[in-house]
């Protein structure tokens, strides 16, 4: 089979000089493909570019794409903002005065401020951020066939239980189709004592009211028409479990017609055990609808 599930998770890590990344895929149930991603601006590329890529390898899904970007901080060096740390110690003569105060103003509190003590980069070489940027992309352009594995290894495991879900749905129906309800000598039967009991009435019912009641009981009696198309739609889930293509939206719409199906049975069902198995049928295509949502 070749279903494929929106479900996944790819993680890729890279090194290049005194940088470090990890990028990161996460993937989950959605109606589209819709993509989001958490990238650092200092890797030079736009989201549009990143989503182009995405786009072209999946249909549908949630996905979130996230880039974590490190560099050695033993390359950095330390630098001290000045003209920050002289505001702050005016401030705190200021306040020192203001109070009456006198006392020694402790200078490690004003150098622990944001943004006194800062680490300054080293400076950038382009090749060198070239090249970077680069190898970054290319783990990126290898994190998609990762997820795709992914995906497709949880979609492996879907399309067993869909296909022994179909296959659960197609004895239901072959039980149902056992069932004296589904025997058209048993509906001779059901339709000839109804009548009877119209023509014992007292007042007579009339001709019109006689044969109205007939045909309602004629359509209600006969499940050949529901059981006909509940064999045809096991057919056709099987074939679309076997496409090539992108199929989650089309299973989810042939559940929904499994539904319909199993519910008009029960409502025509004057038998016991038709009953039964028409309430059973419904919850296999719930499980089977649950398994759908799933499908890419």
């Amino acid at each position: 089979m070749a279903i494929n599930s929106m479900t996944g998770f790819a993680r890729r890590e890279g090194a290049l000089d005194d940088w470090k990344w990890i990028w990161e895929a996460r993937s989950v149930n959605g109606k589209g493909l819709d993509v989001r991603f958490r990238v650092p601006s200092a890797l030079d590329v736009d989201d549009a570019t990143l989503k182009r890529q995405v786009q072209a390898c999946f249909t549908r899904g949630n996905i979130n794409v996230t880039l974590t970007l490190e560099r050695d901080s033993a390359e950095g060096r330390l630098s001290v903002n000045a003209d920050w740390l002289a505001e702050l110690l005016r401030q705190a003569q200021a306040a020192a005065l203001a109070s009456g105060g006198g006392g020694t103003i402790d200078i490690g509190s004003l150098m622990a401020v944001r943004g006194v003590v800062e680490v300054a980069e080293p400076d950038a070489d382009d090749v060198a951020t070239q090249a970077r940027d680069a190898a970054i992309m290319a783990d990126f352009k290898a994190l998609l066939p990762d997820l795709a594995r992914a995906r497709a290894e949880e979609g492996a495991r879907i399309a067993v239980i869909i296909a022994d879900l179909v296959a659960e749905i197609e004895q239901q129906v072959a039980d149902a189709s056992a069932t004296d309800a589904a025997r058209p000598e048993q509906r001779r039967v059901r339709m000839e004592t109804a009548l009877r009991e119209l023509l014992d009435l007292d007042p007579p019912v009339t001709e019109d009211r006689l044969a109205q009641e007939l045909a309602i009981l004629a359509t209600r009696g006969d499940i050949r028409e529901e059981l006909d198309r509940l064999t045809a739609h096991v057919s056709q889930a099987r074939d679309l479990a076997d496409s090539d293509e992108p199929v989650g939206r089309r299973l989810d719409f042939l559940a929904q017609e499994f539904n319909r199906e199993a519910n008009t049975l029960c409502s025509k069902s004057g038998d016991v055990a038709l009953t039964r198995t028409g309430m059973a049928m419904k919850a296999t295509i719930d499980r089977l609808r649950e398994q759908v949502q799933n499908v890419e």
